[in-house]
């Protein structure tokens, strides 16, 4: 049975919402703690961690690339890797698994690398594999201060479930995000929950809208480019929650966004707030 098959439309509204950097304070010590310095274990980078670290997380935080899938941030860290620092076996066939695999999380690289017939494919793929249940297993222990949402997203959940249904939209690892959301009671504001494990952020909204939601009345509010382009890949309205001003972002969206998507003057308002979520993230 799939997760949609347990869902009901009981809206006009769907409001599709991020997790990572957008709702939980949890993106930049998972990448700080737990993201890079797994890679710099995996593949022994020690002797250049520093600029590695600082690298990585220019690609997963304060680029364009900000909340790219962490298969792919994986690939594109280990190709500047490969011709700056050392050699890194079959990092060619990780690129090529991450751009054609109908799906990224830690079961498809597992049946990528038991069915691959080079053995330098296998042995990367293997190694994506184990850095990606390394880092599942660190961000668990990360202190429970550092696991907390932004001021203001729960009161814009809850804003957001009085008139439309609510569907957390993740690439992140299900049990991290459940967990989390469960603790801080965010999940009696969602209807559903689509993490990594369902698809991309893309496919999950194009999913919904099979229940039949008008395209004009549907919002994904998200922190990243990736967001952004889910949003535009099945014409829906999107939400920036700003780098570093996440919890004004918050504020304005009870205030100002939610009631322009439900008057149907989004779209003006829509492209301002894209103009400026590009230039906070210098794009």
């Amino acid at each position: 049975m799939s997760i949609f098959d347990t869902f009901e439309k009981k809206h006009d509204y769907l409001v599709c919402v991020d997790s990572d950097g957008c709702v939980m304070d949890t993106m930049n010590c998972k990448h700080f703690h737990c993201f890079g310095p797994c890679m710099v274990d995996e593949w022994e980078l020690g002797e250049w961690k520093e600029a590695i670290l600082e690298r990585w997380n220019v690609i997963n935080l304060f680029s364009m690339t900000r909340g790219i899938n962490r298969f792919k941030g994986l690939a594109m860290a280990l190709e500047e890797i490969n011709e700056t620092y050392k050699p890194i076996t079959g990092v060619a066939a990780l690129r090529k698994w991450v751009d054609n695999a109908p799906a990224l999380s830690n079961d498809a690289v597992a049946k990528a690398a038991a069915e691959a017939s080079d053995p330098d494919a296998r042995l990367v793929l293997g190694k994506a594999l184990s850095w990606s249940k390394a880092v599942n297993a660190s961000i668990v222990k990360l202190p429970e201060e550092l696991k907390i949402p932004y001021a203001g997203a729960k009161e814009g959940l809850a804003a957001a479930h009085e008139f439309a249904d609510v569907a957390m939209v993740s690439s992140a690892n299900r049990d991290a995000v459940e967990e989390e959301w469960g603790k801080f009671g965010l999940l009696a504001h969602t209807d559903i929950v689509l993490a990594q494990d369902v698809g991309s952020k893309a496919a999950c909204i194009a999913k919904m809208l099979e229940f039949g939601y008008d395209l004009n009345k549907v919002l994904m509010v998200g922190d990243a480019p990736g967001d952004c382009d889910a949003a535009e890949k099945n014409g829906v309205h999107y939400y920036p929650i700003l780098v570093n001003h996440e919890k004004e972002s918050w504020e304005e969206a009870i205030a100002v966004g939610f009631g322009k998507l439900q008057s149907g003057e989004y779209a003006e308002y829509g492209a301002q707030k894209k103009q400026e979520f590009l230039h906070n993230l210098g794009g």
